[in-house]
This record gives structure tokens, sequence and C-alpha cells, in this order.
């Protein structure tokens, strides 16, 4: 059961209990690099990213961003592009009202607004939100939180007869600025359905203790994410442990996966792993899954793995075509099994599933299609034949959409995408 929030508009993107939890991500480009900027949201929002936040963190980065949002049209890619502001943002907005103009949302800060004059910037930028009437998140991190409302807190903390662990006070003062900021903002006319609020910390429990304490004091929609998960499998592992216990208990309207990428890596795995969560908790469909054996002395033959990344490639590769003129297919499953122990079986409960033989077994390959056996394949021509039958299955199963037809005008991948997820 989600907590229950009021929805907050970004760009056209609704987030809220009563939607899909929305994927997002951030570029790791110079933001004054229009070009190299306008590819890598190209690229996050073809992955899946429903929202792409940028650095704004100087007067180049704040002069581009019209050009990379009329970049982005230009290309057909609608993405609501979100401005990430640190210590200068009341600033930047004020002095490039096309920036302002052009972004879907504004990411505040609390910790690093304007030091002694904070309430004062804070509220400037709020401000040009309200004349633009962008929504805003209110995003705390640990790494940077407002130093006088934690000395103050930690001060009242140690008169007290049973002092509490710093740690604690440290995710109470977390809590407390988000909520006072949310409270500043709308005591400065920002619609209460307007704020989005984030605690972000690097280490599971601690996410996991903010993030409850967060959800019980106000209904904004919260944005989830480890910040600095890290490289590779510890981000990976960390982010799904922190992200599954929260969104399995219902707290968390929209995510992000902060990886840290390999040198030259690929930006848009933080996507695909956002979205696996969700997906492999039942939340949301985004793509066909593999169901695929990690192999064993029955299987020492590699072609079963072969197989299964062979079919993963196809479908990912097919996920944009079928993405408008499929709805539905996002939620298939395909087994691709290696041997007889377990391959059957499996084949039959997945949608469409093919058991390969395993060593000394007989040189065959049952395909089942909705739990009956459907045909038996031999011989070198598997591969090809299994994936002429799957895509004979799609054609017949998933119902062409009516807006892929002649004459009828199509939605965007991205409304696509959120009209056709489950909500949970």
């Amino acid at each position: 059961m989600r907590r229950h929030t009021v929805t907050a508009a970004v760009g056209g993107v609704p987030i809220g209990s009563g939607h899909p939890i929305v994927v997002q991500s951030m570029t790791n480009t110079d933001t004054a690099d229009v070009d190299a900027t306008v590819h890598q949201c190209a690229a996050l929002a073809r992955a899946g990213s429903e929202l792409v936040r940028v650095t704004v963190n100087n007067e180049a980065a704040a002069a581009a961003v019209p050009s990379i949002v009329e970049g982005l049209d230009r290309i057909g890619v609608a993405v609501p592009i979100v401005g990430d502001f640190h210590y200068n943002g009341h600033l930047l907005l004020t002095r490039y009202p096309a920036c302002a103009r052009a972004l879907a949302k504004y990411r505040i800060n609390p910790g690093n607004v304007g030091g002694k004059r904070h309430d004062e910037h804070f509220r400037a930028i709020i401000e040009v939100a309200l004349a633009e009437d962008k929504p805003v998140r209110i995003g705390v991190n640990w790494g940077s939180l407002d130093q006088s409302l934690l000395t103050e807190m930690m001060d009242a903390n140690a008169r007290r007869p049973d002092p509490r662990d710093a740690r604690d006070v440290t995710m109470e003062a977390m809590v407390e600025s988000a909520l006072q900021s949310a409270a500043l903002a709308e005591a400065t006319g920002m619609a209460h359905d307007r704020v989005v609020l984030s605690a972000k910390v690097s280490g599971v429990q601690d996410l996991v203790d903010v993030y409850r304490m967060l959800a019980v004091r106000c209904d904004h929609p919260l944005h989830l994410g480890l910040t600095e998960a890290g490289l590779g499998a510890k981000g990976i592992i960390a982010s799904t442990a922190g992200l599954s216990i929260l969104l399995q208990e219902g707290i968390g309207d929209t995510i992000r996966v902060s990886l840290t990428p390999a040198p030259g890596g690929d930006r848009t795995e933080e996507v695909r792993v956002a979205q696996q969560v969700l997906q492999s908790l039942g939340l949301r469909s985004f793509t066909p899954q593999v169901t695929s054996c990690p192999g064993c002395g029955r299987t020492t033959s590699t072609f079963f793995q072969e197989m299964a990344q062979q079919i993963q490639d196809y479908l990912r590769a097919q996920m944009p075509v079928w993405r408008s003129d499929r709805p539905g297919v996002e939620a298939m499953t395909v087994a691709v099994m290696g041997c007889v122990v377990n391959g059957p079986g499996e084949s039959k409960h997945a949608d469409i599933g093919i058991s390969l033989p395993g060593t000394f077994e007989e040189p065959k390959a049952p395909v089942f299609v909705d739990g009956r056996l459907m045909v038996t394949l031999k011989g070198d021509g598997i591969v090809p034949e299994f994936l002429a039958i799957l895509e004979s299955y799609v054609t017949s199963r998933y119902a062409v959409s009516p807006a892929s037809e002649p004459g009828v005008a199509r939605s965007s991948p991205l409304a696509s995408r959120l009209e056709s997820s489950p909500i949970r």
C-alpha cells in the first residue's frame, strides 16, 4: 500500500501516490556544453528516464539550458529537464529568466542556500518558481546539511538529561530541514502540491531510517535515492537494498540510482537499474523479463547462456517499437533454461519459454507457450526459430495500439510509459 501523497506535476509527469513511481537520472556532462548535454539527456530519456536533472552551477550553464531544451525538442525527445542548484541558484534564476522558464522543476538544497541570508535567498528561488509556475524539490543532503540548524539541535540534545546518539540527531535535523524549508516555501506562496522532498544519505540503514521519519510527518511526494552510492556492484547492491525496503513499505514516489560510472562508462546503466528494482518488486513493468538458470555441471555448454543474452538483447532492441505499438508487452516473461531439471517447469510458468538440452541429454528443445508445449526444436537453427516464435507470439497476443494505426496521432513514449504502467 503506497503512502498517501498529494500529486506534484513536473513538466506533465505526475509524481505522487496516485501515479506510477517515476524513474529519474542526472547528467554528468558540463551543462555549458550544449551538444554533449543534449546527447546524454536524449540517451537517458531513451533508456527510460522520465525526468533528467542537469547541473546549473554557473552563468555558462544557466545560459545553455534553453538551448539544451530546444535541442531535445528538435530531435523529438520530450523529457522534462530539472535544474540542480547549489549556493547561487537565487542569482542564476533571476539573472537568466530564459533558463528559469525552460526548466520543468528546480532542485534546491536548503543546506547551502545563501549562508546567513538563507531565508532571503531561498525565498528568491521560490518567487521565481511562482512567477514561472514551476514546482520545486527541496533536497536535503547529509553531506551539506544546514550547519546552523544541526548545531542548534546538537546543543539542545547535549542539554538533555538523556542525550540521544549524534547519528539520531543528524537524521532528525535532516527531516527538520526538509519540513522547515517546505513550510517556508508555502509561506512565500508556493502551493502545497508543488513541493517534492528528499533526504539523501549514503548508508542503507540511514536511508531507511530518515525516510521512515520523513514519511510520517508530511504528505509531500518523496524522491528516493542513496547519494554517492558508489561504483559497480557495490553501488547497485546498496541502492537496491535501500530502495527495496522503502518501496516495499509504500514509501517513495520517484527514484534515482546514483551510480559512479566507470571511466567512459554508460550513464544509462543507472536508469536500467532503477527500472529493474521497480520491475522486480512488481511495482512497474518496463521491458519483458528473461528468466534463465545460472548453469551447473549439467549445463557445461555455454549455448543457453549465449541464447539468453541474445534474447535479452533482442527484447531490448524491440522495445522502442513495441512500447508504442504493443501495449502490455513490457510485462511479458520469457524463460531460457539449460537442462531438464527445472527447464520445462520454468518454461511453463513463463509466457513463452524454451528448455535447452543439458549435457548428455537428448538434443531437443521443447518450446512452451502460455504453459503448453507448442513445438520441439532441433538442429542448428534453434535461436532464429525461437525468435520467430517469440515475434509471432507478441504479434498475436499484444494487440496493435490504436496510436500506431494510420491517421491516429501517437502520444509521446513518455506518456505511453506512464499510461501503461500499473499503479500499486
